[in-house]
Order: C-alpha cells, then structure tokens, then sequence
C-alpha cells in the first residue's frame, strides 16, 4: 500500500519574548507531498526552517497554520506511522543494543519471543549481528546510528524522518553511511525525508531535493535526481561524484543556496 506524508500551507511563526520584540517567521506556506518509496532531502542555508519542518511532521512541534497528513489524515502529535532518527543517536546508555531497538516494541505490548525474533532481524539487517549483547558505550558512532535506525525501523514506519544523522561522523564513516542508507530506504519500502547541509549527501542519496531559502523558509526550488538509485543499480560513489550531470548539478544547487539572500553573504 502506497502512503502519503503531506505539508499543506504550513506555517511557522516564533512569538517575540516581549513586546519590544517582533514575532519572527520560521515556515511560510510549505506545500510538499512525501510517498512511499521516495527519497526526498530537504536543504538550506541557516535560517531555512529545515529542522523545524521535520519536527513538525515528526509531531513534535505544531505549525502556527496548515496540516500535515498522513493518507489524508491530519496528524495531532508523534505517531508510529513516522519513525525520526536524530544526529545525536539518543539512544538509552544502560540499554545493551538489543535492547534500545526493542524498547519501542516493548512499550507496544508486543510479546518478548516476538520482540526478540525481530530485534534479531533488525540487527542483521542493519549488519550488526552479534552486537545485541554489547553497551551503547561500547560501540561506535557509526554503529550507534545503525542501532538508532534499527529502532527507528522496529515499529515498521511509513515514513523516517532523519535530522542531520550523519552529520557528526568522520567523512569515511558518513560515506559508508550514506550508501546503508540507501540500502534501508529500498528495503524498507518507506518514505524518507532526510534534512541535511551537504549538497552532495543530497545528491547522492535523494529521489527529490528540495531547497528552502531563509528568512522565513520558502521552497524555491525542487529538483529531481536519480543518483542514488545509480548506486543501487551497482555504480560507485565515486564513480558519480566525476560525471558531468552530478557537478553540473552539484554547482547549479550551490549557487542556488548561495544566491538566496544577497544581503547575508555581503554581511
């Protein structure tokens, strides 16, 4: 069954502290629909509201107008149905790796031999077999994302909502990240929106990128690529980071996000 995520005219505006001092607009009028089986990234400059709109889809913050909606239905707060994964793993540090990723299944009320058949899945899945038994402390920052993605995945989302989760990683782990991204996202037949600040993790991973420009976050620009289903027909990274179609498009985004307020870059 194909899903749906859908930002209808949303908006966003943070009241002033005071009365001296002005409401400041975040969103203005978003307009974006998600599907099953589509990789869509958000990006932006400082200020373009990226995090803001996938907490709001996340239902961790409400827009001040608009909806979002999940197969036409309008979301009131957090929801099984969308699974988020943060920069920052905010996995439990007591919790052995097993554990965390069955925590959510254990809230549930999902019964322990089936929690614990899938928390075995989950972890061959995202290649960390025989880890289940190991600390969070134990285990690396790449291998915490993987245990966060894993829980993430326990619930079986139609939709994961992931907020810079490679962002803190040495440049070889994120690479070797971003392609068991693209593995999960294929596997997992949902729909992902991912927010980052790399051009290139956009173009490398993303079915559609969509750009914001700032002040407040307006989407200017939606562009679709096909890199990353590519890579999973079998072509490298770096095979696609030389070809003329990724630079030209590479350049074309950069002066896009560069160009979208003059004032600033001359600041």
């Amino acid at each position: 069954m194909t899903s749906s995520l859908t930002f209808r005219d949303i908006g966003l505006i943070y009241p002033g502290r005071g009365r001296s001092e002005p409401d400041v607009p975040v969103l203005d009028r978003i307009n974006l629909s998600l599907r099953s089986g589509e990789f869509v990234v958000v990006i932006g400059r400082s200020g373009s509201g990226k995090t803001s709109l996938l907490n709001i889809a996340a239902g961790f913050q409400r827009p001040t107008s608009g909806a979002v909606l999940v197969d036409g239905v309008a979301i009131d707060g957090p929801g099984i149905d969308r699974a988020v994964v943060f920069q920052d793993d905010a996995l439990y540090p007591w919790l052995t790796a097993a554990d965390n990723i069955a925590f959510p299944l254990k809230l549930a009320g999902v019964a322990r031999q089936e929690r614990q058949a899938t928390v075995r899945d989950l972890l061959a899945q995202v290649g960390l077999e025989g880890y289940g038994e190991r600390r969070i402390w134990e285990l690396s920052g790449g291998m915490r994302q993987r245990v966060g993605i894993a829980r993430a995945l326990a619930s079986k989302p139609r939709f994961l909502l992931l907020d810079e989760p490679l962002g803190a990683l040495d440049a070889l782990t994120r690479t070797r990240l971003q392609l068991f991204l693209l593995h999960i996202w294929r596997t997992s037949h949902a729909g992902a929106l991912l927010i980052t600040h790399s051009i290139e993790e956009a173009l490398l991973l993303a079915t559609r990128i969509v750009v914001l420009s700032a002040n407040p976050g307006r989407i200017s620009t939606v562009v679709e690529t096909g890199f990353g289903l590519e890579i999973l027909a079998g072509a490298t990274p770096q095979a696609i980071r030389r070809t003329k179609p990724f630079r030209d498009l590479y350049d074309e985004l950069t002066n896009l996000i560069e160009g979208s307020d003059p004032e600033e870059l001359a600041a």
